[in-house]
């Protein structure tokens, strides 16, 4: 019998003494940092059936052990707006003025902490990225003082390598320019990619580094924004990243169907702040003053709210706004996100919504580029179905939008998807629109789309197999994380 064999017994003991501290130590971890109740069971139960593992998955997915840079965070943004609150005739705007929005929902949205509603914006709205990309470069070119960036994704490919030899041109010519990405979604950002940049003076950094030995190894509580503002009066926001791909330039994804807006006025301070927040964070550096929040100009005749919302927040800003808009919904509500697993409230909210007559239209994806996150909202598609919703899954390429349209009267464009994920795990922003004019614009595009979709028939999919169903329901067990 191989030497081995003579520890087994002592092997088993370990093992079983090990398992039982960890169950010890884990299950009430789990039970302490877990608010959800639904995502607190899913994780005891994967501990309790594999302790070990259960463990580490808990450890690298499940646990916000950044909660104390999390806390920084909050410091740090609480810090920041002391020293540096915004302009009083700038916050209070559009309060004095009582502008009206519809259902309340501005006075609504300021109450969880949105920004209040701003008049006098002009907005430009993009329904196709490479024309979005080239008005970006173009407000680039332009840049007289600073270009703040702020991207989930930076790939290294020809995209990218445009935008960031315009930036280091701008940087040699002496305007100032920060680049924030999010350390997980550009994780495999090379530093090539950036040289030019900083060697020309620019600043590039990411949030929330991945540091394994200080335990920071997390793929949660990313920084999913996408903003750009230059020299204080332009800005732009969305769902667009940097890359090939997000320009339907890689064969494999195909055409890609993103929302984008370029925003002018006072509400572009908003987006500012939200960089400027984000950058005091993540640099230390903190931005104020005339050159970055000038006296806003009136540029149009757009009202526009800028709402943000990050794990950092006791009450999810833009998760309240979404579940504000589609209780308030009369007539019709589309969505457009690429991802959708809702919360139980957010569910109950889309299924009430259509209960009461209302046109409940979800435009996701037809063919996945994340298959955990596309199964998993699989699962909560018979409900929605039974509800009477209409689900349409793009056949053109990957729709990427994120948009939410209610009654021909209100619209959120932004980067945060109806999921777990964005609404209670990432920080996201984007921008609300009050003004029917664009609200009529982007329900026009969301016909286009509908029309470039297949129907998904409750039928056919209830006739989908067993794997599937299977698939569906292990992947949903994740959907706190999704």
């Amino acid at each position: 019998m191989p030497p081995l064999f003579d520890y087994l017994p002592h092997i088993t003991t370990v093992t079983f003494v090990l398992d039982v501290v960890v169950l010890v130590v884990v299950i009430p971890w789990v039970l302490m940092t877990k608010r959800n109740s639904t995502a607190a069971v899913a994780w005891c139960l994967v501990v309790l059936l594999m302790p070990l593992l259960g463990a580490l998955l808990f450890w690298v997915f499940g646990y916000t052990h950044v909660s104390r840079p999390l806390r920084r965070v909050q410091r740090q943004r609480s810090a920041f707006r002391a020293r540096h609150p915004p302009r009083k005739q700038e916050a209070a705007r559009g309060e004095e003025e009582g502008i009206p929005t519809w259902c309340n929902l501005g006075e609504i949205a300021c109450k969880v902490r949105a920004f209040p509603v701003s008049p006098g914006n002009a907005v430009t709205l993009y329904h196709d990225t490479a024309r979005a990309f080239d008005a970006l470069l173009a407000a680039v070119a332009a840049a007289r003082h600073h270009v703040h960036l702020e991207f989930y994704i930076l790939r290294n490919d020809a995209t990218a390598a445009r935008l960031i030899d315009l930036l280091a041109e701008k940087a040699r010519a002496g305007v100032e320019v920060r680049f924030l990405y999010d350390a997980m979604g550009s994780v495999n950002l090379r530093g090539r990619t950036l040289r030019p940049l900083l060697e020309a003076g620019g600043k590039a950094t990411a949030f929330l580094p991945l540091n394994p030995l200080r335990s920071r190894i997390q793929v949660n509580l990313r920084n999913h924004r996408k903003i750009v503002v230059i020299d204080g009066h332009v800005a732009f926001t969305g769902g667009m990243n940097v890359g090939d791909e997000y320009l339907g330039r890689c064969p494999a994804v195909g055409y890609w169907r993103d929302s984008f807006l370029k925003l002018e006025g006072p509400a572009v301070a908003g987006l500012q702040r939200v960089f400027a927040e984000d950058w005091d964070f993540a640099c230390r550096e903190a931005l104020n003053g005339d050159d970055y929040f000038p006296e806003p100009p009136e540029a149009g005749d757009a009202v526009v709210q800028v709402v943000e919302s990050g794990p950092d927040q006791e009450v999810k800003t833009i998760r309240e706004v979404y579940f504000a808009a589609i209780l308030s919904a009369r007539e019709r509500l589309w969505v457009a996100s690429p991802y959708v697993v809702p919360d139980s409230g957010l569910l109950d909210a889309l299924r009430l919504a259509r209960y009461r007559g209302v046109d409940v239209r979800l435009l996701t994806v037809l063919r996945p580029d994340h298959y955990l996150a596309w199964y998993a909202a699989r699962y909560y598609y018979p409900a929605l179905l039974d509800a009477g919703v209409e689900i349409h899954r793009y056949k053109r390429g990957m729709m990427h939008a994120k948009v939410m349209i209610a009654d021909g009267q209100w619209a959120m464009v932004g980067s945060a998807n109806l999921d777990n994920r964005s609404l209670h795990l990432s920080f996201e922003a984007g921008c609300v629109l009050h003004t029917p004019a664009l609200v009529a614009e982007l329900e026009e595009q969301f016909r286009q789309d509908v029309l470039d979709s297949v129907r998904l028939d409750a039928d056919t999919f209830a006739a989908r197999s067993f794997g599937s169903r299977l698939s569906e329901n292990a992947c949903r067990l994740l959907s706190p994380l999704l």
